[in-house]
């Protein structure tokens, strides 16, 4: 069995018994515990799974969704600098899409006031265009999550149904690029994976510090987009696959 093959059924084992002991994963994969100790090491890192004492536990369902608040400030500088630089992406007249990441927020406050139609699941995405006259603004609606002040679920999904826009921009909690885009929280990366299929174009806002990660749920492959937002500190490995991919990329200071 390939080293990650293992590792995907380890992540499937923990999520189907909620905790499981490296003896007994020993046992199961016929490696040694040192051997699964390593490969536990390795899926924590790529939050796919908590370590614990003699064993690991799997991560709950939209547990690690942060706070809206909590975001704005975290590598607020990166994310403020690509949110900059991704603004020069459009034109006018375009129909739009930006997500409820904090970056997307921050695009929508750079944007200049001219003719476009923007479809957003952030509150705050609304509110910062709406002090835009030209600017028409379809906000969509569903369930709230307080923490990131979005619309998701079935009423979400059907409302992104009904449309189709030159450009989605979003960003997401973890890029890999093995194993693509993902989110902490299953419904947002579905209403994500939505907005890319509704999409002519498909623009990434992601910061170096989310690469190299795997989250709860997936929303797409990396192949999926088009362009990619980062800042300077994007690792070589992930240069080259974007490169070998003919990924468009832009890293800014």
């Amino acid at each position: 069995m390939l080293v990650a093959e293992r590792q995907r059924k380890i992540v499937d084992v923990v999520n189907e018994r909620a905790s499981v002991r490296v003896s007994e994963l020993s046992t199961l994969f016929h490696v040694t515990e040192e051997t699964i100790r390593r490969d536990l090491e390795k899926l924590e890192k790529e939050q796919l799974l908590h370590r614990s004492h003699g064993g690991a536990v799997r991560i709950e369902e939209g547990a690690s969704e942060i706070a809206h608040e909590a975001r704005e400030v975290m590598h607020m500088d990166a994310k403020q600098a690509i949110a900059k630089a991704a603004v020069a992406e459009i034109q006018t007249g375009e129909r739009i899409i930006l997500d409820a990441s904090t970056t997307a927020w921050y695009m929508a406050k750079e944007l200049p006031n001219m003719p476009l139609t923007i479809i957003t699941n952030s509150i705050k995405v609304a509110i910062a265009c709406s002090t835009k006259d030209q600017i028409r603004v379809i906000s969509l609606g569903g369930q709230l999550l307080a923490k990131s002040l979005s619309f998701v679920g079935p009423l979400a999904e059907r409302s992104l149904t009904t449309y189709y826009v030159d450009k989605t921009f979003l960003s997401c909690k973890s890029v890999h690029v093995e194993h693509g885009l993902s989110d902490s929280n299953e419904q947002q990366a579905i209403i994500k994976k939505q907005m890319i299929d509704i999409a002519g174009q498909t623009i990434l806002l992601a910061d170096s510090s989310k690469f190299g990660k795997r989250a709860f749920a997936t929303i797409t492959e990396l192949n999926r987009i088009q362009k990619v937002y980062t800042d300077t500190s994007i690792d070589g490995d992930t240069k080259t696959y974007l490169e070998k991919q003919n990924i468009e990329f832009q890293a800014v200071n």
